[in-house]
Parts: C-alpha cells; sequence; structure tokens
C-alpha cells in the first residue's frame, strides 16, 4: 500500500458521507414522489444521522485527541476536517427541519394525516390526551430534581429526554429549579388518536407532546417555567481487544451492556430551549456549541416512521411490488431432485428486489429436507431477529444434518442478534465460528454438499448482500445459485479457512479478502492501461458503495491518463475526484438514490474484448480488502454475463431521473433528464419483476 499523499488529495470521508445523504434527503423534495415516501426519505436520514455521529464523528474527536497534527489523504488535520464536517451537518439538519415542518407535514395534514401538537387541541382532544397521560404516561415517570442529594442520571444513548424548568418550593422546603424526566423506553413514541376524538382521518400524538403538556402533574405546587425535549447521542463503536481474549462471544456481550452509555459526541435540544439549559447541558456532557444541533419537531425524527408503515393509504406509498419468481423455480415442484438439478444444469442468477429471494431459501430449504444432502455452511453477517433462513439452519441441525455457520459478531448494531442466533445454532448441535480475529466476516456465501451416485456435489451460493429476506425487498443485489466445481471447490477451501487452522490454498475462480481481491482488482485495471496505450480499445465500469482506498483511486488515476474511459457508480461516500484536467479526465462519476438502496458490488473491465465481470460483497475500501473476509466471484455464464452489464451497468449510465453526477469538489449535480426519459428501479421493475 502506498502512503504518498495523493494529488490532487482525496475527498473528505465523512464530507462525501453527508452529500450522500443530502442526495436522500433531496427524495423528500420531490412532489413526485408519494407523500409517505417522502417522510421515510427523512426518517432514513435521521437513522443515517444517527449512526454517522455514533460512529463517524466519534471517530474523528478520537482522531483530535491521539493525531491532532496529522494530516490525512484529504489534505486536512482532524480539526480541521472536524470544523468542516460540523458545518456541513448543521447546515443538512437545518434543512431537514424546515423540510418536515414547512413541506411534509403540512402536506401530510392535507391528506388528513396530522401531528396534533398541544397548541391546537380542542377540548375534547385535551381530556382524552389527559387520560391517557394519567393512564399510561404519568405511572411510569421517575422525576429527577437536581440537587446535591439526586445528581444528573446516567442518560441512555439516543433515548428521549426532557429538562424542566421550575420554581417554588417543595414538601420538604426545597427550593425547585431544574428537573429532569426520562421517557421510559417502553413507551410508544407516536399514538394514534380515536377519529372521534381527533377529528381527522389519522391524527396521531407524540408522548413527547403528552409529556410537555401535562409534565406540570408530576411537580404539584411547582410552578413548571419551561419544558424542553432533547437527547445526547454517544460512541457507539465497541472496542475489543480481540488479541487479548478468549472468548469472542463473552468479551462482545459485556461491551455491548456498556455501548448505550459511551462518550458523548452530539445534542439534539428542542429549539425554543434558552440558552442557559442549553449550556447545563453542554457543561454536563463535555460538549461545545458546535456539537448542539436546535430541531424542530420531534428530536428523533426516525420514529415518524411507524406512520409510513401503518397508515393505510396506499395512494401515498410507492405502488406495491411483488418481486417475480425467475424460471425455473417459478414452476419446479417440491421434488428436491428437479431443485439440484436445474443447478446443475446452469448457473441461475438472482437480481433482489426485482426477483425474488424466495429461491435463496428454496435452495436451503431443499437441502435441509434432502436425504443425500449430508452438510451445509453459511456464513451470516445480518439476518434480522425474525429469519426464516435461520430457522431453516436450525431445523437442518436438527435432521441431522452437518451444519457449519459462520456468525460475524461484530456486524454493527446487529451483535446482539447475532449472538442470540449463534446460541440457538450450537443448541442443536450446528458447528458454529466467529470467523478470524481481527478479520470481519463479510463474505455472503452458501455451500451445499450432496451424495449423488456415490460422490459428493457441491452446490454453492454467492451474494452481493446479506442473508436478509426483509432487506432483499428493499436493497438492489445480486446472487448467484451454481453448481461449478470450480467455484464450489473454493468456497469450501474458504469455509476450511473460516472454521480451521492451515495455510492458503490457492483458489481457482474465487477472489478473496485480505488476500487476492486488492491485488487482482490492481492488475485488472494495469491491463486496461496497457490495452489503452497499445490503442485498443480499453473500458472500466465499477458500481459500489464506497469508493475509499487509495491506492484503488490512484490506479483508477493513472489509468484515465492513459486513455482509459471509466465509468463508476458510486452510491455513497467516493474519495475520488473526478474529472481533474490531466489526471482523471477520463472518469465519470455518478450515484443512484431512489426507491430502493443500490447495494450491489459489480466490477466491469473490457480486457481486450472478453469482458471481465466480478460480483463481488466488497466496496473498495481499506477495511473490505485488508480488514475483512470477502469474496469476488466472476460471471462465466455468457448470458448472465451481458444481464449483469446490462441490470447494473449500462441501464444506471442511462438513467436520467434518479441519477446525480459527482463533480472534482466533491459537490453533485442532478442529472437532467434529457431524450428518453430512464428511471432506472422502474424500468428494472418492469423488466425484471411483477407489479
Amino acid at each position: 500500500m502506498s502512503s504518498e499523499p495523493l494529488h490532487p488529495p482525496l475527498l473528505n470521508r465523512e464530507l462525501s458521507l453527508l452529500k450522500f445523504n443530502e442526495r436522500v434527503m433531496a427524495m423528500a423534495e420531490y412532489a413526485s414522489v408519494p407523500l409517505l415516501e417522502r417522510l421515510r426519505y427523512l426518517c432514513i436520514v435521521s437513522s443515517n444521522m444517527d449512526e454517522f455521529f455514533e460512529i463517524r464523528i466519534s471517530s474523528l474527536k478520537e482522531q483530535q485527541r491521539q493525531t491532532p497534527g496529522l494530516v490525512g489523504q484529504d489534505g486536512l488535520t482532524p480539526s480541521q476536517a472536524f470544523d468542516l464536517v460540523q458545518q456541513a451537518a448543521h447546515k443538512l439538519v437545518d434543512q431537514q427541519s424546515r423540510l418536515l415542518t414547512g413541506a411534509v407535514l403540512p402536506a401530510l395534514a392535507g391528506q388528513g394525516i396530522v401531528l396534533l401538537e398541544p397548541s391546537f387541541w380542542s377540548d375534547t382532544m385535551r381530556q382524552w390526551a389527559y387520560e391517557l397521560f394519567n393512564r399510561d404516561v404519568m405511572p411510569m415517570l421517575t422525576p429527577i430534581g437536581l440537587d446535591p442529594a439526586h445528581p444528573f442520571p446516567r442518560v441512555y444513548n439516543k433515548s428521549l429526554n426532557f429538562i424542566v424548568s421550575l420554581s417554588g418550593h417543595d414538601a420538604f422546603g426545597r427550593s425547585a429549579s431544574i428537573a429532569i424526566v426520562q421517557a421510559p423506553r417502553a413507551l410508544p413514541r407516536v399514538m394514534r388518536v380515536p377519529d372521534s376524538v381527533s377529528g381527522v382521518p389519522h391524527g396521531y400524538v407524540l408522548l413527547s407532546a403528552l409529556i410537555s403538556a401535562f409534565v406540570g402533574d408530576v411537580f404539584p405546587g411547582l410552578d413548571v417555567k419551561g419544558v424542553y425535549q432533547w437527547r445526547v447521542t454517544r460512541n457507539s463503536d465497541l472496542f475489543v481487544d480481540e488479541e487479548e481474549i478468549t472468548n469472542l462471544r463473552q468479551a462482545l456481550q459485556g461491551e455491548l451492556s456498556q455501548r448505550n452509555f459511551g462518550a458523548a459526541v452530539r445534542l439534539e435540544i428542542d429549539h425554543a430551549m434558552p440558552e442557559a439549559l442549553e449550556v447545563f447541558l453542554q457543561h454536563e456532557f463535555l460538549l461545545q456549541p458546535h456539537d448542539t444541533y436546535r430541531v424542530i419537531g420531534p428530536v428523533n425524527l426516525s420514529r415518524l416512521l411507524q406512520l409510513c408503515n401503518t397508515i393505510d393509504r396506499p395512494d401515498l406509498l410507492f405502488p406495491q411490488h411483488d418481486p417475480s419468481v425467475p424460471p425455473p423455480f417459478d414452476t419446479l415442484s417440491d421434488n428436491v431432485d428437479e431443485f439440484f438439478a436445474a443447478i446443475a444444469h446452469k448457473d441461475r442468477l438472482l437480481h433482489h428486489p426485482y426477483q425474488s429471494f424466495q429461491p435463496v431459501l428454496s435452495f436451503l430449504r431443499a437441502a435441509s429436507r434432502d436425504p443425500a444432502v449430508v452438510a451445509i455452511k453459511q456464513t451470516i453477517y445480518r439476518t434480522g431477529e425474525d429469519s426464516e433462513l435461520m430457522r431453516l439452519l436450525l431445523a437442518a441441525a436438527r435432521a441431522g444434518k452437518e451444519v457449519t455457520v459462520v456468525v460475524e459478531l461484530m456486524a454493527r448494531f446487529d451483535e446482539q442478534t447475532n449472538i442470540n442466533w449463534a446460541a440457538r445454532l450450537e443448541e442443536v448441535g450446528a458447528h458454529v465460528s466467529y470467523g478470524v480475529v481481527g478479520h470481519k466476516t463479510h463474505a455472503k456465501m452458501m455451500l451445499v454438499l450432496r451424495r449423488e451416485k456415490g460422490e459428493i456435489r457441491r452446490y454453492g451460493h454467492l451474494g452481493t448482500g446479506n442473508y436478509h429476506p426483509r432487506t432483499a425487498r428493499l436493497y438492489t443485489d445480486f446472487g448467484l445459485l451454481t453448481a461449478d466445481q470450480k467455484l464450489c471447490h473454493d468456497l469450501d477451501h474458504v469455509f476450511s479457512l473460516l472454521t480451521g487452522l492451515g495455510a492458503r490454498r490457492p483458489l481457482q475462480l474465487l477472489l478473496q479478502s485480505p488476500f487476492t481481491l486488492h491485488e487482482t482488482m490492481l492488475a485488472l485495471l494495469r491491463d486496461e492501461v496497457l490495452n489503452a496505450k497499445a490503442g485498443r480499445k480499453a473500458r472500466i465500469m465499477a458500481k459500489m458503495n464506497s469508493l475509499l482506498e487509495p491506492v484503488i483511486i490512484e490506479a483508477l488515476y493513472k489509468a484515465s491518463q492513459a486513455g482509459v474511459q471509466i465509468d463508476l457508480i458510486v452510491r455513497g461516500a467516493c474519495a475520488l475526484r473526478p474529472g481533474v484536467p490531466g489526471i482523471s479526465e477520463n472518469i465519470r462519476l455518478r450515484s443512484i438514490v431512489g426507491r430502493f438502496l443500490e447495494h450491489a458490488r459489480v466490477f466491469y473491465f473490457y480486457a481486450n474484448g472478453t469482458e471481465k465481470v466480478y460480483l463481488s460483497s466488497a466496496d473498495w475500501m481499506d477495511r473490505n480488502f485488508f480488514r475483512r473476509v470477502e469474496i469476488g466471484f466472476p460471471v462465466l455464464d455468457k448470458a448472465l454475463k451481458k444481464r449483469v452489464i446490462s441490470e447494473a451497468l449500462t441501464y444506471a449510465l442511462r438513467d436520467n431521473q434518479l441519477a446525480w453526477r459527482g463533480m472534482s469538489d466533491g459537490t453533485y449535480v442532478k442529472v437532467k433528464g434529457r431524450g428518453k426519459s430512464l428511471n432506472l428501479h422502474e424500468h428494472l421493475l418492469q423488466t425484471l419483476g411483477g407489479q
């Protein structure tokens, strides 16, 4: 890896992530997007920003402490980067608040979907709200008046809290000044109001509104001068010294209990909170004014996602999409021999969410039931708390199959779920491994060993996305069902490395991080340079979530300078500067943001006409190349290769509805819809899926 600074410097990762969230938020601005979906995009931005502060901002703060003078590949010191990021984050949050309160909520109210604020309550509504507060809310509140005997309470990460300004004296003669009220986590944040009470078809009241309106009852005999909601975001990156521990699961469980009480990194407060109370909270959490965000509306906007998921107004949502089950899986019977024969006949490509995830579940179901199947091996990164796939693995183990599952315990924010699944798998006799210490197992792969005519035949599934049926309806990913014995033997070798010990063996077709994926990508990039210098056609297309690894970026710059035509489709963070004269003028960058989350990783090299295409679980990032176990797999079947090129790349480059063009300064410009209109997601829904 090169340590020399790049010229021009790379774009800052955190600023690029904020630009991505601006593109997501832009979806909430478009009148052409259904109204509840506009609210959903605002909620997604809120959730993204939570993680941004929990992980990225906390990392920047740590860099400020440990390496304050270090200049990064972006040409910035940690303090310089932090200042720019905070400015951009404040601008984004302000824009989000204006969009919510000035456009989306009023438009929803016009459709009879109303968040009922106390200042607009009728007498009937106020009586109903008061009864609800006394019955369900007040008994669970524990007010804490701050004095020497009652220090500031321990506050849970991202919990809803209120600071109450008081005057008067209590029963013990104590002078009242400030109290803290924490909203119990067991209480719903959004509650439906009966139509007869609200006077609108879909009336809702926020828990914060109930507490704000009636908190005086919690402090009898005192004057409430003001009540203001707030929440604090904490560093949520887990630290487990993997070289020192003897049991990763036990160590991780101990660390998880402390995640919600890490160092504070952000304070969100009600826009009307007096400055004195703001300063008081900043002092309590050791935060500065630039760490504080004044919010109009709920401090946890993502809670409003409940409205998108529960209101029965299909006219305000994207049209329902029922993914198609592609042939031959749409006509196969329950005969397991037919299922495996269909995969043995030729490779089968699935493009989610346009095509159903069901064939993947059917593959595992057939394996769990088939007496001829002797073993199943699977990696799990994210799968969800309620997973049919995991239930099938449990059933296979109970049926006596040799089930081996590599569970990644360090999958961020899914750690507890994965720990729970690991325990259940062990209870039924499955072999559970946690991969390789120091390297997250991010590869998406499944292997089935089946006895046929006295010999073991291998069948595999490789994917670009998680084994998570819910996200398979929201994320664009590719999956390959294959009986190619070279690919399947390679899969077996990778599983052996993950579960056992031994020297690395050469793989025939698979690329694997941290060993061959990076070096192979660089070699393929260099080959295009050689072809360009020889006067031959040279072309690179790549689609991924993030592009940050400096050596790859440097190789892309060199390819551009050699005349290689390069198109990059990067959904999120991108450190590369496209279109810089003399450096990257042959590189075009775009980002697709729409109905589905672009998640597939697809790498195309013209390769002097042979057109090499790889699908992968890995982005072009340092962590994916060097600190994770990832796979890249070639698409060998000519028809499937043609599909991947058109569905993942060609159409995305023609899109003029969802696409944004990346500029050399890190900004993005919406691609104008000139010529024939093409919306990538709608086009693939029509050609691959079923409405």
